[in-house]
């Protein structure tokens, strides 16, 4: 049983290098779809993963440095298809301004971690990733089975403004740590 955390973060990071090729380099006629389907299965993962190892207390250096990093590479992925392919072309800005976040606040863990102290995530953070999935999931869909919709003009400006919006929350969940910075740093001495 303690090991079924860890197993679906595995799954979740086999999925990323899937969903990719899906996304980017697959020219089937149903590649969307499969995309789509690929990410949903990822998002489930990500859920049942966190929810079981806090339900058994179950917590692991592997899956530590795991979850992060699989959240983080499909949602950078499917950021990146929203932002460099048709239909949505994403202001390139969002998703720089997003990876920028999660690199800095990545490495920051790793070094507090390293001297054995835990950033933990915040409600803001939370927050960011939530309206993340929300709009990458409504925008695949819409890629998928309603791609004329996907294509107007007015789509794709809602997107960029839900995007750009969640770039501000990521900047500001970003700053929201960095300020917590210093009480973790005193806390460690």
């Amino acid at each position: 049983m303690s090991k079924i955390p860890n197993l679906l973060t595995c799954i979740r990071l086999a999925l990323v290098p899937v969903f990719i090729i899906l996304i980017f380099f697959c020219q089937s006629e149903n590649h969307i779809i499969w995309a789509f389907f690929v990410f949903i299965i990822a998002t489930i993962t990500d859920f049942l993963d966190g929810y079981l190892a806090r339900k058994w207390k179950v917590i692991s250096d592997f899956g530590k440095i795991a979850d992060p990093l699989a959240d983080k590479l499909i949602v950078l992925s499917a950021l990146a298809a929203l932002t460099f392919l048709p239909p949505y072309k994403l202001f390139v800005l969002i998703f720089i301004v997003i990876a920028l976040r999660e690199i800095v606040i990545t490495i920051m863990r790793e070094i507090l971690k390293k001297q054995g102290i835990v950033m933990p995530a915040d409600k803001l953070g939370k927050w960011k990733t939530s309206l993340q999935m929300i709009g990458i999931i409504l925008a695949l869909f819409l890629w998928a089975w309603f791609p004329e919709i996907a294509l107007k003009s007015t789509t794709r400006l809602i997107a960029n403004i839900w995007f750009s919006l969640v770039a501000l929350l990521t900047v500001y969940s970003g700053l929201n740590y960095l300020k917590l910075l210093p009480k973790l740093l005193k806390k460690g001495e």
